[in-house]
């Protein structure tokens, strides 16, 4: 295979990670697929990965499933000897916070990996859309159930229903996306986020970006009573007055430096 299908670029505790088939606008073959397990597996592994950000090349984050590979019109581009598994999993299991920057489109599949990313960065040229329906093929890598969560179930249903495209401003608009950014600011931007992720206690972040996600998944008391054990359990191993003394400093001074 001449090209590398995903691009690995790792830089104090940040990795990015780049969908690299511009020219079909990143469809998720089945050889894409395999290096992108291969790759988030590696990442879920890895101790110097603090925080992840996930990208395309060229116009797409990532267009979906490559459906002239499973129409059978090319062949499949996967020479990889390892066994495919769900990308939606490794992805999911990579406990560490992943900053999806969406470039361009995100379709489907793709629409799906972002979902799985803990927020989303959007350039202007991005768009969204579920073409479930019109492909013929039913969810299974979770949009069906984090789409509603995200922007209400009225709205999913519009965008499901319909397969039309969501442009970044009403993304923005309905709470998909974090924030609109241009172009050439979107890694930088997410670059920048990242940084803020790298300067607070991993060990806190971790804490808490764990019980967000578990607590996302259950109704409220549940979610309360998984904050409580969480927030005792860390106050035993991780909070202590010299922890806390020697970082208000740092945090008195980022106050004043962010409210000017």
């Amino acid at each position: 295979m001449s090209e590398t299908l995903v691009l690995i670029d790792k830089s104090a505790g940040i990795t990015t990670v780049t969908l690299n088939r511009p020219a079909t606008l990143n469809a998720l073959s089945s050889g894409l697929r395999t290096a992108l397990v291969e790759a988030f597996d590696a990442i879920a592994q890895d101790p110097a990965t603090e925080v992840v950000i996930l990208t395309g090349a060229g116009r797409a984050f990532t267009a979906g499933l490559d459906l002239k590979e499973l129409g059978g019109e090319v062949a499949s581009d996967n020479t990889a000897a390892t066994v495919e598994r769900d990308v939606a999993q490794a992805l999911a299991a990579i406990e560490v916070p992943v900053i999806g920057a969406i470039n361009g489109y995100a379709i489907t599949g793709g629409f799906e990996l972002a979902l799985l990313c803990d927020f989303l960065i959007a350039s202007t040229e991005a768009k969204f859309a579920d073409t479930h329906a019109r492909v013929g093929v039913v969810p299974g890598w979770g949009l069906s159930q984090r789409l509603p969560r995200l922007i209400g179930i009225n709205r999913a249903k519009e965008l499901s229903l319909t397969g039309n495209y969501l442009d970044a401003e009403t993304a923005y608009a309905w709470g998909l996306v974090n924030r609109v950014v241009a172009p050439a600011e979107l890694l930088p931007t997410a670059q920048a986020l990242a940084r803020d992720i790298l300067s607070t206690d991993r060990p806190t972040r971790m804490a808490i970006k764990r019980i967000m996600d578990e607590g996302w998944c259950v109704d409220l008391n549940t979610g309360l009573d998984i904050e409580r054990r969480a927030n005792r359990a860390h106050a035993r191993t991780e909070l202590t007055p010299a922890k806390v003394a020697a970082r208000r400093t740092a945090i008195q001074d980022r106050g004043r430096s962010q409210s000017r």
